[in-house]
């Protein structure tokens, strides 16, 4: 076994040549049985073995810096830095991220999770080292689908200012950024990865500068080749940003990889190496689906059919079916999404209505602004989109939706704590970052027929902008005890218990947490009313002044970092008002939430029922047992 040779950084080094294909088979098989036990991101994986054996053989990890964007594909630089043996604890809590961390190995040199900032980071990095005047490559890693975040290009436009060298690699496995050309196309692609084309370029224009008027004749011909590979050259857009292109290289054949990166490393400017690779690759279940084993649970290695623990619909799936049927009876919805048709439920959407569906691929600001163009032009749009990735469109909803009231509804899955891609995919922003913003109505239902109902209310009822906001997982029918929904009524909530003593107002599925804190209180002789806020913006404050006149303590429970959150929301009200009644927060900590199971999580952060209870009985100053 080869890969038993790899057990610390730079080992690879030490393998003979003509080991690496053995290498690259065995790095796939043990991330197909790996994260078929642990799940994670496998296809993405699969189709960069190749690709990370070759920059680790041809680099000096960690005096360069290779930076990854997204970084879920990052396993194989995991293993080729010495973390093999922790792939049993991948995204488990206390355990190995699926993403690089620099606090986890200084092999990792920038802490990633969302697209199209690779080459900014880098960017970052090599003027960082210039000005220092150190001497290191940086290389960043960018896929061609985060080539559709704007973020990339503003990046590449000012990469040519740099003066070092700094490396580029686009992973291209799903589209072409430039179609081949027949064999002209590659014969190009085979001399520019030559040592012995360089030699010669340097060698040439070497030469003629020091003849008179030779920096003339050597703008003259760049000219002339510039004309030419307009024609030819399937990098240009890159050349005419005054970056190098190489490739493409068939990112699956490492003696060509390695051959063109040491060649890379050469340039004294910005290039961009084209390196065409195959999602998924070595495992046929993933080549086959690579959209299902993007990011997947525990698998079956031989079938590769997901171990599901339930059957039952998400949250995702209740949208889904719900904005279909919306959308059958009224032709003015439309659906957008920013590369997430599968994840927030919006591909039976595309097949029903394809000419009201918008794949606007990673551009979430875009994604906005568009739905935007969309309600002003009469139509009702509805962006499904990840809470962690809304972050990215904050300007647009303020600016160009809320500013002039427009119709966009905001469909906010995975909001709360999601659990194994941690920090940089928690949705516990949301409620702050949208309720800061003036005229935006945020609606967080408690269960599945909410859900039904909130959406249909934001999109048929309600005319302006809209946000509802739902966890990740298994939906919940009904709450603890079995209550139906109550009309919905804008910006009013729903009495679920209505008692004395303690008064708990929750948001969204921590309804259902409220509830089991209530009988666990019950247990305690204490006198509990349960309220569903539903509206976070606005909040109801005539039921907060109602709960004032008749408790004594005020609880707000939400899945949300405290600051900015529903529950501030109500303690500045009860602090105007002068209310005389204590308030506890039920909150998030104002901080970032590693990878685990939702649960455990939850019990780290004090938001589960039990915790929640004895948070209660020690304000109270009551204890279990008394």
């Amino acid at each position: 076994m080869i890969l038993e040779k790899i057990n610390k950084p730079n080992d690879i080094k030490k393998l003979d040549p003509i080991e690496y294909n053995q290498l690259a088979s065995e790095i796939r098989s043990f991330l197909v049985e790996s994260i078929s036990r642990t799940g994670g991101h496998l296809a993405s994986n699969l189709g960069v073995v190749e690709l990370t054996m070759a920059l680790h053989i041809v680099f000096n990890l960690p005096q360069d810096k290779l930076i990854w964007d997204v970084g879920h594909q990052s396993y194989t630089h995991k293993i080729l830095t010495g973390r093999k043996n922790l792939f049993g604890g991948l995204r488990k809590f206390g355990g190995m991220s699926g993403f690089p961390k620099r606090n986890e190995s200084d092999y990792d040199a920038f802490d990633t999770g969302h697209s199209s900032t690779s080459i900014s980071a880098g960017l970052g990095y090599a003027c960082a080292r210039d000005i220092k005047n150190e001497h290191y490559n940086v290389i960043s890693v960018i896929g061609d689908g985060a080539l559709t975040g704007g973020m990339a290009y503003e990046a590449l436009n000012n990469a040519s200012r740099v003066k070092g060298n700094f490396i580029i690699v686009l992973n291209d496995n799903t589209m072409s950024i430039s179609k081949n050309v027949g064999g002209v196309s590659e014969m190009l692609g085979n001399i520019r990865s030559s040592d012995s084309y360089y030699d010669l370029k340097e060698g040439v224009a070497n030469t003629l500068y020091k003849l008179p008027g030779g920096d003339k004749i050597v703008d003259s011909i760049k000219q002339k080749k510039s004309s030419l590979k307009q024609i030819i050259f399937p990098g240009q857009m890159f050349e005419n940003m005054g970056i190098s292109y190489m490739g493409p290289v068939n990112g699956h054949d490492i003696d060509k990889l390695i051959k063109i990166f040491k060649v890379a490393k050469r340039i004294d400017h910005a290039v961009l190496v084209h390196v065409v690779t195959q999602k998924g690759h070595g495992y046929k279940p993933a080549e086959h689906n690579p959209s299902k084993f993007h990011g997947i649970a525990p698998f079956d290695v031989k079938t590769g059919e997901i171990k599901k623990a339930s059957n039952n619909a998400t949250y995702s799936d209740v949208f889904s079916e719900t904005i279909c049927s919306l959308a059958k009876k009224d032709d003015k919805i439309a659906a957008i999404t920013a590369a997430m048709p599968d994840g927030t439920g919006l591909a039976k959407f595309s097949r029903w209505f394809p000419e009201r569906f918008f794949d606007v691929g990673i551009a979430e600001e875009h994604a906005v602004t568009f739905s935007a163009g969309l309600a002003a032009g009469g139509m009702k749009p509805v962006f499904a989109v990840y809470s962690s990735f809304l972050q990215r469109s904050f300007d647009q909803i303020l600016h160009d939706v809320c500013i002039q009231q427009l119709h966009v509804v905001f469909a906010i899955d995975r909001a709360g704590l999601v659990g194994s891609d941690g920090e940089t995919h928690q949705g516990i922003f949301d409620l702050s970052f949208l309720r800061c913003i003036p005229n935006m109505t945020i609606f967080a239902p408690k269960n599945a027929e909410e859900l039904r109902e909130g959406l249909e209310f934001g999109i048929e009822k309600y005319d302006g902008p809209f946000a509802i906001r739902y966890p990740r997982g298994e939906a919940v029918s009904g709450d603890a005890d079995g209550h139906g929904c109550a009309p919905i009524v804008y910006g009013k909530s729903e009495i679920i218990y209505w008692e004395k003593d303690i008064a708990i107002l929750a948001v969204g599925t921590m309804v259902e947490t409220a509830c089991v804190v209530r009988k666990l209180l019950k247990e305690k002789g204490l006198n509990v009313s349960v309220i569903n806020a539903r509206f976070v913006k606005p909040f109801d404050f005539m039921a907060v002044h109602k709960c004032c006149k008749s408790h004594h303590l005020l609880v707000t429970m939400e899945e949300n970092v405290r600051s900015g959150g529903f529950g501030e929301a109500v303690c500045q009200y009860v602090s105007e008002s002068r209310a005389d009644i204590s308030v506890l927060n039920i909150a998030l900590p104002d901080d970032y939430i590693e990878h685990g199971n939702v649960s455990i999580l939850k019990a780290e952060a004090g938001i589960d029922a039990q915790s929640v209870a004895e948070r209660i009985l020690s304000t109270t100053g009551l204890r279990n047992g008394d």
